[in-house]
This record gives C-alpha cells, sequence and structure tokens, in this order.
C-alpha cells in the first residue's frame, strides 16, 4: 500500500488518520454525552480531562490531516462521478474539517471560560483562550453542543453517501478509503 496519495487512492497516511480520527471522535461523543450525568467526584474530573485531552488530539490531527492533504493531494473523483456530486463531497469534506477544529476550540474555550486549567494528558498546559466568562462560557458550552450535532448529522450523510456509492453505484469511493473491501461486482 502506498504511504501518499494518488490519483486513484488514498495513501496510507491518509487512511490511518482518518480511522483514528473516527475512533476518537466516536469515543469523544459516547463519553460527551453520558459525563455530565456522572455523579461528581474524582472519577468525573478524571473522565472530564480524558475528553478534553481527546478533544486536543483531534485537533491535532485534524491539523495534521490538512497539513498532509497539502502535501500528499487528493484522490481524483471516482470516474463517472456527475460534477454535481463531487462538489457536494468537496463541501461536505470542507465542513467537516471546519467542524473537527471548532468543536475543540469551542471545548478549549469554555474551559478557559470556566476558569479551569486545560492539561493536555497531564504533560502540560495549555492557555487559556479567555478570563473567567459566565456569559462566554455559556455560548461556548452552546456552541460546542450545537457543533457536535451538525457534525454528527454531516458524518452520516457522509457514511451514506459512501454506503450508496458502494452498494447502489458499486465504484470504488469506499474502496479507496477502506482498501480491504472491494465494490460489489455490477449486477450482484
Amino acid at each position: 500500500m502506498r504511504v501518499r496519495n494518488d490519483d486513484d487512492h488514498w495513501g496510507l497516511v491518509s487512511i490511518g488518520l482518518h480511522w483514528l480520527t473516527v475512533a476518537l471522535v466516536l469515543g469523544l461523543a459516547l463519553v460527551g454525552l453520558i459525563m455530565t450525568e456522572l455523579p461528581t467526584g474524582t472519577f468525573k474530573v478524571q473522565v472530564y480531562a480524558l475528553h478534553k485531552s481527546f478533544g486536543l488530539t483531534v485537533l491535532g490531527l485534524t491539523t495534521l490531516r490538512l497539513l498532509w492533504r497539502l502535501v500528499a493531494g487528493a484522490p481524483k473523483p471516482v470516474p463517472e462521478t456527475p460534477r454535481w456530486q463531487d462538489v457536494i463531497a468537496k463541501l461536505t469534506h470542507g465542513a467537516l474539517y471546519v467542524l473537527l477544529l471548532l468543536i475543540p476550540f469551542s471545548g478549549w474555550l469554555f474551559n478557559s471560560a470556566a476558569g479551569f486549567p486545560l492539561k493536555w494528558f497531564g504533560l502540560f498546559n495549555l492557555p487559556a483562550l479567555s478570563k473567567y466568562d459566565p456569559d462566554l462560557k455559556a455560548f461556548a458550552h452552546d456552541m460546542h453542543e450545537t457543533l457536535f450535532y451538525v457534525l454528527a448529522l454531516l458524518v452520516l450523510a457522509h457514511a451514506a453517501a459512501a454506503l450508496f456509492h458502494h452498494y447502489r453505484l458499486r465504484d470504488r469511493t469506499l474502496a479507496r478509503m477502506w482498501p480491504r473491501i472491494e465494490p460489489p461486482k455490477p449486477g450482484a
């Protein structure tokens, strides 16, 4: 398997970063939806700290993905893809990247406006993005939550489109990001 992307395939680095981001976002989503219900105590503080650290990791990985994409490029659309589908795919991918940057930043801003220190896995402190500010804290919290739900909808649309390409159009769209899978044979 190639390390770099080419006109027809995603490379190993892009595939690895994609699926690592998927796994982290799924974990963050599950934890984020239940952590507010945890009883107050040390365990809850630890869960929040891990949620923040993994969220910052997604921010770093997304930045790395964008830089890698600038260096390695992206495959061309699958042959015979209508222009409108390519435009929608590009807009969706762009929106996903923006959300994968904004959601961690809104969490960081929420944490800062709440007056809490922010450490990445306890290894080093990150600077506060603001001073304690209850109004900004409420805004950042609402933004973090709203952006998450927008991301969830876009991810579902993204996955549905990949499955549509695989099972209905029977093209290589999904197989290019999941290299061990082959598109179904025509007429199967």
